[in-house]
């Protein structure tokens, strides 16, 4: 069953990226290899700050950073270049992304800055920002950033240096925060639950988060060490939590990436639920609670068995490109709350202005808890298409978009599945990968499918 969208609805194979240094979610790489270098990072804070001070005489910027070791390093470039352009620092530690938006946003910040490379392994690290209403930034304030770079910079005098301080307390304003968008009526009281840190910037405040609710909380992922950040725990390894929640006979686990702006859930048996389906169980928890959801935005990759699900319902639902910047972009244009991606980046707009793992599982646990339901009762009436995604690694300089192998496949799978499934090639903005996605009824085709597509990219 193919759906027609509300409106002309492109996927496409190629996603134009005309920013020199700036991804899909701020500026990423290997440490130590250009641009995360601390000579670049202090470049670009400089340049910041001047792009800052066009429209600000004192501009103060907040920075938040995750638990890799290179952290230390990155934060004191960008407190040098921030400062040399006469803008003020405030540092935050070790605090999770939507902590920075949030802080941003309570301390009439100019502007955020988290240290991160979100869910990457601890040798990447990256810089990405918010707005001073912890939303984040256009691509044309990226565009001007970027233009600045490429100037001389102006050095300020020692008269108009900024300053830098230290915010002692960021951690537990952040967790009165998440605890107020969970129902004032409702406890977590009688409930074990496994929080899985990632070994990153939660470690200490998503446990804390779950036990001052009332909840029994079981940790993993939740001792730092520099280097082991998302190494085989946290949402992209949610295999460690199915573990622990089976293991210690918890009723729920809950799983978050290194920066914590991502989340898997598990619950009693050890099913592992992904962002489509808590995306909707969100919204259907509204709906039955006769709170209005007009629509919901998904991506190109959200699972067709959620748009079919949503339809029947009556609830319109869009695609956005891949990445939460964009399924936010959408949902400012249509004046919508809920969206979200699969790999549990989840946007709830009247809780958050940014994607919160922590605070996207409080909404998820709010819901079974209000209605007395689990998960998979409240997820009845949603059966999740077969997916098969590959990524595969780009070799440097090759240019996957002018193989005719590749586009020559890709029309004969797409007229082989017709209006029973879709293809999906798209390049990472993060990493040196393709992502190839199949989607289909029959899970033996989609991965036949998704196979044939792969070995194409590879011999072309």
């Amino acid at each position: 069953m193919q759906l027609e969208p509300d409106r002309p609805v492109r996927h496409p194979k190629i996603e134009p990226m005309t920013r020199k240094y700036f991804g899909t979610d701020g500026i990423r790489g290997t440490v130590g290899q250009a641009p995360i270098t601390p000579d670049f990072v202090l470049k670009l804070a400089h340049a910041v700050g001047r792009v800052l001070k066009r429209d600000e005489a004192h501009p103060t910027v907040l920075i938040g950073k995750d638990t890799r070791i290179s952290g230390y390093m990155l934060e004191s470039a960008l407190e040098s270049g921030f400062n040399s352009a006469g803008v003020d620092v405030v540092l935050l530690g070790p605090v999770p992304t939507p902590a920075v938006a949030y802080l941003t946003r309570a301390q009439r910040a100019s502007l955020g800055v988290v240290i991160s490379a979100s869910h990457n392994p601890f040798g990447d690290n990256g810089i990405k920002f918010f707005s001073a209403q912890g939303n984040k930034l256009s691509d044309d304030w990226e565009h001007a950033v970027e233009a600045e770079l490429d100037k001389d910079p102006v050095w300020a005098d020692s008269r108009n240096l900024g300053k830098a301080r230290r915010m002692d307390d960021a951690a537990g304003r952040y967790i009165e925060f998440c605890k107020s968008t969970f129902s004032n009526d409702l406890t977590l009281k009688g409930l074990k639950i496994v929080v899985d840190a990632a070994h990153g910037a939660a470690y200490q405040i998503a446990p804390a988060v779950f036990h001052e609710l009332g909840a029994e909380v079981v940790r993993i992922g939740c001792a730092p060490d520099g280097l082991n950040i998302n190494h085989e725990v946290g949402a992209t390894h949610p295999q460690a939590l199915v573990d622990a929640v089976r293991a210690s006979g918890a009723h729920y686990g809950v799983a978050l990436d290194g920066d914590a702006d991502r989340l898997q859930l598990v619950d009693a048996s050890g099913r592992l639920y992904n962002g489509d389906e808590l995306l909707y169980l969100i919204a259907a928890d509204r709906i039955a609670r006769d709170v209005d959801v007009p629509g919901v935005v998904g991506t190109l990759m959200t699972n067709m068995a959620v748009e079919v699900a949503f339809r029947k319902r009556g609830v319109k639902f869009v695609r956005a490109r891949v990445g939460d910047r964009y399924v936010l972009e959408e949902l400012e244009r249509h004046g919508w709350i809920l969206g979200g991606e699969g790999s549990g980046h989840l946007l709830v707009l009247d809780k958050h202005t940014t994607g919160d793992g922590l605070v996207s599982a409080l909404q998820v646990l709010q819901a079974c808890a209000g209605s007395g339901k689990t998960m998979a009762q409240l997820l009845a009436d949603v059966t999740l298409f077969p997916q098969t995604l590959i990524n595969v690694r780009l070799q440097p300089g090759q240019d996957w978009k002018t193989n005719t192998l590749l586009a020559d496949e890709t029309k004969a799978v797409e007229a082989e599945l017709g209006d029973t499934g879709r293809v999906l090639i798209r390049a990472s903005g993060t990493e040196p990968l393709l992502r190839v996605m199949v989607e289909a009824r029959d899970p033996q085709q989609a991965q036949a499918c998704a196979e044939r597509l792969v070995n194409a990219v590879r011999a072309g």
